[in-house]
């Protein structure tokens, strides 16, 4: 494989997190999904953190999506604690859900030993020409999902960008 991966496009990584006030809280998952990103071809805008309130997450979403990114990763919020909005967030900036993406990120980190992604209600699909992607926030979940989405997401990038018409 080349040391140079060929770049994909742009991303951004939004972190979530509902600990409001808890400054002694350093985020690790931020320089894990970039690094992930950046190995995978993509470059990566940003890392936002929002706390963990749907209007908050549309924002960034949408903030992300008018700024033409391709990919938006979120990270966290996906659980089933009623604090975890990110999803309803996410499903009412999606144009079109791609369910097949976001059930092989839960059966696959299920497999790993994820509970987390396992029991994630993440999304996955286009707003936009921008591709957005729910993560579980455990490191384990992170890792397998990144696994899982690398390979598909250049597919769907060049469907989107109208590249796969030539």
């Amino acid at each position: 494989m080349d040391m140079a991966p060929t770049r994909i496009g742009r991303a951004l990584v939004v972190i979530v997190d509902d600990r409001a006030g808890h400054t002694e809280h350093e985020d690790t998952s931020g320089p894990l999904v970039t690094e992930l990103l950046e190995e995978g071809g993509f470059v990566v805008d940003a890392v936002v953190t929002v706390p963990g309130e749907a209007v908050a997450i549309r924002n960034a979403l949408n903030t992300a999506v008018i700024g033409g990114v391709d990919l938006v990763v979120t990270v966290g919020g996906t659980g089933v604690s009623p604090r975890d909005v990110t999803s309803d967030a996410t499903a009412g900036v999606l144009d079109r859900s791609i369910p097949g993406i976001a059930e092989a990120i839960r059966a696959s980190g299920l497999a790993a030993g994820a509970v987390d992604a396992g029991l994630s209600r993440g999304l996955v699909g286009v707003s936009g020409s921008t591709l957005v992607v729910n993560l579980a926030p455990s490191r384990a979940a992170i890792r397998d999902g990144m696994a899982t989405l690398t390979p598909l997401a250049p597919h769907v990038i060049e469907e989107l960008s109208g590249l796969d018409e030539a």
